[in-house]
């Protein structure tokens, strides 16, 4: 009789849910989140920029403070759907690159190249887009840790340290889940309306709709992301 086994990939993501699950719920393992949090942030505002540019704009810096907050520079010549696209991105933006995270967990080789890839591209935002002291330390504790377990002794470990980061990502926008409705953000650069705010005055639907309609997307590319890896 065949015995169905678990896969490499599916023991990493099982790992990682427990280990997300833990940080949850237990309350001495809360301040451990924080840098989770952080790495949404960063991802989101880097949503923006990168949305920014597909559109034409330019991206022109990236801000980030210690409580979480964070705000992405971007000019150009926007119609409203670019507008929309840019807004939506940072709200996406990290359920997309965990959904990407997700699918590169099923071979050590590719989870250590996306790992060596983000830390790359996380490298590069440092001399280009980032602008802040805060910024630039988290930045760069994020490339070091990407680096450690693609190319270090901790690459044993890549495909755990991949599916977490893709849970911790695919979860973010559930972790602050009143972002979703809410018509202004509040940051340490000050108040300024909210993602889906700029989406309803550029589309002229009520913000909330498109808060449930981002969280719902979120929740589709996780439960597609997941289902690739047991597959």
């Amino acid at each position: 009789m065949n015995k169905t086994s678990i896969s490499p990939a599916s023991w990493a993501v099982i790992c990682a849910s427990i280990l997300t699950l833990l940080l949850y719920v237990v309350p001495f393992l809360h301040p451990i989140s924080y840098p989770f949090m952080l790495l949404s942030t960063l991802v989101h505002e880097m949503g923006h920029g990168v949305a920014a540019l597909v559109v034409g704009g330019h991206f022109e810096s990236f801000k980030m403070w210690s409580d979480g907050s964070g705000v992405a520079s971007i000019s150009g010549n926007f119609g409203s759907l670019s507008r929309a696209f840019v807004a939506a991105s940072g709200l996406v933006g990290p359920a997309i690159v965990a959904m990407l995270f997700f699918l590169a967990v099923k071979s050590d080789y590719r989870s250590r190249v996306v790992l060596a890839t983000f830390g790359i591209i996380l490298m590069l935002s440092i001399l280009l887009v980032v602008r802040n002291l805060f910024g630039v330390f988290f930045v760069s504790f994020m490339v070091f840790l990407c680096f450690y377990f693609s190319f270090g002794s901790g690459q044993k470990y890549s495909r755990i340290a991949l599916s977490f980061l893709a849970m911790q990502l695919s979860l973010s926008v559930f972790s602050r889940s009143d972002y979703l409705f809410t018509d202004v953000a509040m940051t340490s650069a000050g108040a300024m309306p909210s993602d889906v705010a700029q989406m309803a005055d550029a589309l002229l639907l009520p913000y909330w709709f498109f808060g449930a309609l981002c969280g719902l997307f979120s929740l589709v590319v996780l439960a597609y992301g997941i289902r690739q890896v047991f597959k």
